[in-house]
């Protein structure tokens, strides 16, 4: 005999990385909601690599700060070795990441979540979905109880029927140590979604008491370091540097003797892994003119001794991985804590999603993370904040909060899974998006903040740090623009300009390469009262302005084809002209709008004319009905 045991606005199943910022972004809109989790005390766990950030991946990172997530907070609270990647490239594709503390990571999060009002933690296992005609209203326990809900979002992560394979021997488990999810795997293909298999994998962690440091290379923290939240200036924990050793000759050669016993090179697995982040067998393999990889020896913690060797990703038997980790400089004698390992696991199409993440055939429900076909931490951050705020504005009668690829990467990211789907795990890259140059890291918060704060789920403490920096922002641009300045002037600044060209403004100027604002200073003495943080944003602001006026242009170029919403029931076999191929792309896809139909892979814009006139067609009969 079921019973309703509580109701709430959302509930989330899952307390991973997107559990955990769903949780978040949905209390911070204003719904009641309640988080599921098998332990409380897993919330924040990193199941893999503990670090944070990185090229394409740091920027999401910081646009889930400037909307008042979480990720960006507690990987500073827990960063030890911060390090700003492509430091010699333009700022557009310069990607922070940090080694996190493991122990101040999950209590970072721990910490933010038990201060979040209107958010409530339980522990138990999500079995099946409640749903009234058709619509996702609740969930079932293990226990049988069932907690109502008027929205519901499902992070589960790599638990949807999880499998662990190490050689040729693998066994049920969403993570080391952990059970999988079963019953709801089962209960969602009941549903007749499209599902798959993919799989990710994970290196050994050594006992960094028995690894020979002497004569290794290391790897500091930089001296200036880039932290994630706009709301942080500096580290919080004491910062180290992290070992270098490399594979060799010997190494390849234990691992292709071996290939046969991996469980991906035996047969094992079916599911497709990140072509991004290979594993050691893959390496060894796929670049086999290579005779060394790198390896970086990053500790997990500063309190404990195990070592992640980030770069031996591996689903080798014991025994191959302890002969090949044995061969390496410095590991000759490395005390292997818990073996490598691939897992595998169920997800859902992405391309079954709306751009709000809810599933088109089962509304109600709303999905991120893994389960979309994506992998990493920070992807599945940005998914949760997504679902997290359309849950929340789904179960307030709100208007959806709607992300744009010209305008963020979590925008880039929800349009690349919900219109072309996934053929392997879905990384971020800068290289995804078409406006990159605008969508920058340091920009973030002027992008978005602003934005959060008008859907109503930016808080106090952010719009104020926000709001002074606007202010500064803007005051420090007005006094670059109210003085002219001749060439020469210039030049002897130090600008690179030629002495006889026209005058032009201080802020102009700024817009020259290699420009700074405390060059400048030499010719207007009153530039010296900006503040450096100050300063540095108001250079890089300049340097790509012009870039950013010519994507504006192009961004509402773009907006004009948007504009023309594509109605939900269209019939694509109707329309003459269309190819059958172009006829199943559009169906598999559903696009919303003509921008993003554009954006299926083989739609040309002869298609995109054909379905423009149909909508066109439609809309005339509408007005003469």
């Amino acid at each position: 005999m079921f019973h309703v045991k509580h109701t709430y606005d959302v509930v989330i199943i899952g307390g991973g990385h997107a559990g955990c910022e769903a949780a978040h972004a949905s209390s911070r809109l204003g719904a009641d909601t309640l988080l599921v989790t098998l332990r409380k005390g897993d919330l924040g766990v990193m199941s893999c690599n503990p670090a944070i950030g990185g090229l394409g991946k740091g920027h999401l990172v910081r646009e889930i700060d400037a909307l008042d997530g979480v990720m960006g907070k507690a990987a500073d609270y827990a960063g030890i070795q911060f390090r700003l990647l492509n430091r010699k490239k333009g700022p557009a594709v310069q990607g922070p990441r940090t080694q996190a503390d493991r122990v101040l990571y999950r209590k970072g999060i721990q910490d933010l979540t038990a201060a979040r009002s209107n958010l409530n933690v339980l522990e138990g296992e999500v079995v099946d979905l409640s749903l009234d005609s058709g619509k996702v209203n609740g969930v079932e326990l293990a226990d049988g109880s069932v907690i109502a809900a008027r929205a519901v979002v499902l992070t589960s992560g790599t638990f949807l029927r999880g499998t662990i394979h190490i050689g040729d021997t693998s066994h049920s488990g969403g993570r080391m140590g952990d059970a999988p999810s079963i019953a709801l795997a089962e209960r969602l293909a009941s549903y007749d979604l499209p599902m798959g298999r993919l799989k990710t994998g994970t290196p050994p962690r050594l006992d960094g008491q028995t690894i020979d440091w002497e004569g290794l290379d290391t790897q500091d923290a930089d001296a200036e370091p880039e932290l994630f939240s706009f709301l942080h200036r500096a580290p919080f924990a004491k910062q180290i540097a992290c070992g270098i050793t490399h594979t060799n000759a010997q190494t390849h050669d234990i691992i292709e003797k071996n290939l046969a016993r991996s469980a991906m090179y035996g047969g094992h697995i079916d599911g497709v892994g990140p072509r991004y982040c290979p594993s050691i067998e893959d390496k060894v393999v796929r670049f086999a003119e290579k005779d060394s990889h790198q390896i970086f020896l990053e500790p997990e913690s500063l309190t404990g001794h195990t070592i992640y060797p980030n770069g031996i990703s591996t689903s080798l038997p014991i025994d191959v991985q302890e002969d090949y980790v044995h061969s390496i400089v410095g590991l000759e004698n490395a005390k292997i804590l818990q073996p490598g390992y691939a897992i595998e696991y169920d997800f859902i199409d992405p391309r079954s999603l709306s751009s709000q993440l809810e599933l088109k055939n089962l509304p109600g429900l709303y999905l991120a993370g893994q389960i979309n076909g994506t992998t990493g931490y920070e992807e599945a951050a940005g998914q949760g904040l997504v679902a997290g705020l359309n849950a929340a504005s789904c179960a307030l009668d709100k208007s959806p909060v709607l992300f744009d690829r010209a305008t963020s990467y979590i925008g880039v990211m929800v349009d690349d899974l919900t219109v072309r789907g996934v053929t392997e795990p879905y990384r971020m890259f800068t290289s995804r998006a078409e406006f990159r140059l605008s969508l920058r890291a340091d920009n973030a918060d002027q992008r978005l903040t602003e934005f959060g704060r008008t859907s109503g789920f930016i808080e106090e403490e952010r719009w104020k740090a926000y709001s002074e920096k606007k202010e500064a922002l803007e005051s420090g641009r007005n006094l670059l623009a109210a003085s002219s300045v001749s060439s020469r002037s210039l030049n002897e600044a130090g600008v690179n300009v030629g002495v006889d060209g026209p005058k032009r403004t201080l802020l102009d100027a700024l817009s020259i390469a290699g420009t700074t604002v405390e060059c400048l200073a030499v010719i207007e003495p009153e530039l010296t009262v900006i503040k450096t943080e100050i300063a540095t944003q108001l250079e890089r602001d300049a340097l790509y302005s012009h870039y950013v006026e010519r994507q504006a242009r192009d961004i509402e170029a773009l907006n004009r084809d948007r504009e023309k919403s594509i109605p939900a029931d269209m019939d694509y076999s109707d329309i003459p002209g269309l190819s059958n191929e172009l006829k199943a792309k559009l169906r598999a896809a559903l696009p919303d709008n003509l921008a993003q139909a554009a954006r299926i892979d083989g739609i040309t814009p002869a298609a995109l004319m054909l379905v423009a006139a149909e909508i066109k067609k439609r809309q005339l009969k509408a007005v003469a009905s």
